[in-house]
């Protein structure tokens, strides 16, 4: 007798590659492949944030990273929930194309607790990692300057994470509206238990020491920022994620 399987949850990822990524007037996304960045949003969003003086958005073709750069804080997929919530449901990406979160305060201090990585790009940012672009993929390049000081209190970044998060948010909410059967690559992923037999759980331990040595997690958008909780007030408490929680993006470290 075969043995028994229980599906609890079904993920679809949807991928939609971008073939052309260009500096423009407004910022947009199309599904035939075609990006446009632009520093439409920069100022409304520095304004918006009590600890940002100025935000800078550039875009980095592929090959272009001898340049200099502040200390990176992250390194963001653009994605986005079309249905059902983290973990399961559909969910669309774009491959081709990654936000990098920088930081520096207007006395020049860089946003980091123990090390920094401020310099040339292409010393500081190694390629074809997980989670880092690849050869041959666009940067978008989110750089925030803080308020004096605010680089190494915990308002500060947060507050950079939180301006990135609404610039990408215009990317996703036209992400969401992309039909499914124009992606380029789809992978699905299944949660299943098999009754009687061993059970697996993989403990990773997370930041949660404060300013960037934080955490979120559960935010409404793969990898995102709106609706999540930090870690640190979560009380540094154990926290149960499915599978494919953590494929969906559940976790948003704040490094």
């Amino acid at each position: 007798m075969a043995d028994e399987v229980k599906d609890l949850r079904r993920l679809v990822i949807k991928a939609f590659h971008m073939n052309e990524v260009v500096w423009g007037e407004s910022d947009d996304i199309t599904v035939d492949g075609k990006m446009t960045v632009s520093n439409e949003l920069a100022e409304e969003l520095a304004a918006s944030e009590e600890f940002i003086e100025k935000i800078d958005i550039q875009l980095i073709k592929p090959g272009e990273h001898d340049r200099w750069t502040n200390t990176i804080m992250d390194i963001i997929p653009i994605s986005t929930k079309v249905l059902g919530k983290l973990g399961e449901g559909i969910t669309h990406t774009v491959t081709g194309v990654y936000v990098m979160l920088t930081g520096v305060d207007v006395d020049g201090k860089q946003c980091h607790e123990f090390g920094s990585s401020e310099g040339n790009l292409k010393e500081q940012l190694y390629l074809n990692r997980a989670g880092t672009p690849g050869d041959n993929d666009y940067i978008i390049s989110f750089d925030v300057t803080l308020t004096s000081g605010m680089g190494q209190e915990r308002p500060g970044p947060t507050a950079a994470h939180r301006a990135c998060d609404k610039f990408i948010q215009r990317y996703r909410d036209k992400l969401k509206k992309f039909k499914g059967e124009k992606c380029t690559e789809r992978h699905e992923y299944h949660d299943v238990v098999r009754p009687g037999k061993k059970r697996v759980l993989i403990v990773r331990q997370v930041a949660g020491q404060g300013a960037m040595y934080d955490t979120h997690l559960f935010s409404k958008e793969p990898s995102g920022v709106e609706g999540g909780r930090s870690i640190i007030d979560m009380g540094n408490m154990p926290i149960l994620i499915t599978p494919n929680e953590y494929r969906d993006g559940i976790i948003r470290s704040m490094q």
